[in-house]
């Protein structure tokens, strides 16, 4: 059945509100848990569902993206024939120079590869949201129904209102209003994820090209929630939403908890990442680690409470690091102590500094910088 299903994921966004973890990449390219990027979920939600053609839309700041992804092999997506397909601005259309406007831009500006999906239905998706979506059963969910468009959705809102959009759902279990960005939360949050059929997705791409209609929400969701059958698909397990460098620290966090990592990483849907045969951890005879995620390549030396270390940290004698974030490469030397902060990738922890945020105002420190 799921061989019917073609995905696309929407990986074009750079969040500025992300900052320093967006200088070099984009949203979906963000390292997350351990040893993960963002963009792994929804891959992984898709090959898990027996996906075996994914098209990826990217527009600027993408190679972090394309060095992770590669060719798809560690999600079983290189093939011969469909497999995963990088979806570049630069073989389309002029207009869209300086970045996509919404989601309906970007579907106008791959048109001619959507014009040639095999599948008889697409699901659309954000690679922005860390989550492990059950693809299978909503799109049965879906062809049940009968529906027009199925909306995957959360009662648990986690997102930013700003940011977000809020689904009401009627009698008759159909979406009878969409709020796009309100002020505050009202109703269904939306995951972002759409199920449709490839002809009722090229009719919208080409209605909404023909009326200057960038957004999705407002110019399908919105508009046509009246003349559309548009069902609601309640997901209420761990979906984490990165919006901003406070959120993308608090939803790190909540992985310390193993109720989350049962729920996001469900061993009957196992969430892929690029191989990286890296050698086991080292702990040295007087070193401590404490309620922490530490993946393997790290050397320590020194002290870890309640934080998430990346492959190949290095935490030397003397060190202290609570409460942080600390990606790929990154070096805590002999005697600096680390509070609340969030260091990016080959990040440098000179000896004896100290370097302390807030939960609420975590310290995020870029690429390859010394402090």
């Amino acid at each position: 059945m799921m061989n019917r299903l073609h995905g696309i994921i929407f990986s074009y966004l750079s969040n500025p509100d992300l900052r320093e973890l967006t200088q070099n990449r984009n949203t979906c390219s963000i390292p997350y848990g351990g040893r993960y990027r963002v963009i792994d979920f929804m891959l992984s939600s898709m090959v898990n569902a027996g996906i075996s053609d994914v098209g990826m839309i990217v527009h600027a700041n993408y190679q972090s993206l394309l060095d992770h992804v590669g060719s798809g092999k560690d999600w079983d997506l290189s093939r011969k024939h469909g497999g995963l397909r990088i979806l570049p601005p630069f073989g389309y259309a002029g207009k869209h120079e300086n970045g996509y406007r919404g989601r309906m831009d970007a579907l106008a500006g791959v048109r001619s590869y959507l014009q040639y999906i095999r599948q008889d239905y697409v699901v659309l998706a954000g690679g922005d949201v860390a989550v492990n979506l059950p693809l299978r059963d909503i799109f049965e969910a879906h062809i049940r129904n009968d529906a027009d468009i199925t909306a995957v959705c959360t009662t648990h809102p986690m997102g930013d209102p700003k940011g977000s959009d809020y689904f009401s759902i009627g009698t008759g279990g159909r979406i009878t209003d969409v709020s796009v960005h309100p002020s505050i939360a009202q109703g269904c949050e939306s995951l972002e994820v759409y199920v449709l059929s490839k002809d009722l997705l090229l009719s919208l791409v080409d209605h909404c090209a023909a009326h200057n209609i960038p957004s999705f929400s407002v110019g399908v969701l919105q508009a046509m929630s009246g003349q559309l059958k548009i069902c609601p698909y309640i997901y209420d397990g761990y979906a984490a939403r990165l919006q901003s460098v406070a959120g993308y620290f608090a939803r790190s966090m909540e992985l310390l908890d193993p109720a989350v990592r049962a729920d996001l990483f469900a061993p009957e849907r196992p969430i892929r990442t690029k191989d990286r045969s890296d050698p086991s951890t080292y702990y040295g005879p007087n070193s401590k680690s404490v309620h922490s995620l530490v993946a393997d390549g790290c050397i320590i030396e020194g002290e870890v409470e309640n934080s998430i270390l990346f492959r190949g940290v290095r935490v030397e004698k003397g060190a202290r690091v609570s409460n942080c974030v600390l990606m790929q490469g990154t070096s805590i030397q002999a005697g600096a102590v680390l509070k609340y902060a969030i260091t990016d990738k080959n990040v440098r922890v000179n000896p004896g500094r100290m370097l302390m945020g807030h939960s609420t105002y975590p310290l995020a420190i870029a690429k390859n910088e010394i402090v």
